[in-house]
């Protein structure tokens, strides 16, 4: 099953493996089973739980790019997906602070969910920065689960219920009162370089900083 979730990002739900788990965070190389893919793999975000009887990917459609994620926009219900093992350095190691980009929220959206599902949520702080509002992901779901622990920031629209620019060094020095927790970050590689280092600036230590182990330095 395939639906919109925003104007470019869809939910993609396929059958679950048997005893098939995963940590929430994670993710899988992904193959489409058809002829001409079998070679070609992406990783995508589990946003699912593992006590849910399916599996769930909530992915941003690139039209303009050629591979395997433009191809899984284009797929009909009933298509075979190639999934393997689980991978991914961005878990949950206690109450922080995220930082997501864009589509850079997926791999979190399962964490959340688990932890409200836990009731160990609350502690938790969002910063979540889209390029407009109609770009921002389950909006409604976030602003339930995280009230006025959730700051939405946009940068390429004013809009009121919204804050607007970038998330520089003088932003977090702002809204962050303590810099000992932990951070987690993804996004674009160079909104998470950029986020890292203004971190290790304000004194966040390096060893909390939660990235995905390896992205800067591909």
């Amino acid at each position: 099953m395939k639906e919109f979730v925003t104007h470019n990002v869809r939910r993609f739900v396929v059958e679950k493996p048997p005893r098939f788990r995963f940590i929430p965070g994670q993710a899988t190389d992904c193959t489409i089973n058809l002829p001409g893919w079998k070679d070609k793999t992406n990783p995508f975000t589990f946003t699912s739980l593992n006590r849910d009887k399916v599996l769930e990917f909530t992915i941003k459609g690139y039209t303009k790019r050629e591979g395997v994620t433009k191809k899984l926009h284009e797929l009909e219900p009933g298509t075979c997906l190639i999934i393997r093992k689980p991978f991914g350095t961005i878990n949950y190691h206690g109450k922080g602070v995220f930082l997501a980009g864009g589509a850079g929220i997926t791999p979190f959206l399962a964490i959340f969910r688990q932890l409200q599902l836990d009731g160990d949520l609350a502690g938790n702080t969002l910063f979540f920065s889209n390029k407009t509002s109609s770009d921002v992901i389950v909006e409604h779901e976030l602003r339930e689960m995280f009230g006025n622990d959730l700051v939405l920031t946009l940068t390429e629209e004013k809009k009121v219920g919204y804050e607007y620019g970038e998330f520089d060094g003088a932003f977090l020095e702002k809204r962050i009162s303590d810099f000992s927790r932990h951070f987690y970050i993804c996004g674009p590689k160079a909104f998470v370089r950029s986020i890292k280092e203004s971190l290790e600036h304000l004194g966040a230590d390096p060893r909390k900083i939660i990235i995905e182990a390896g992205f800067l330095d591909e």
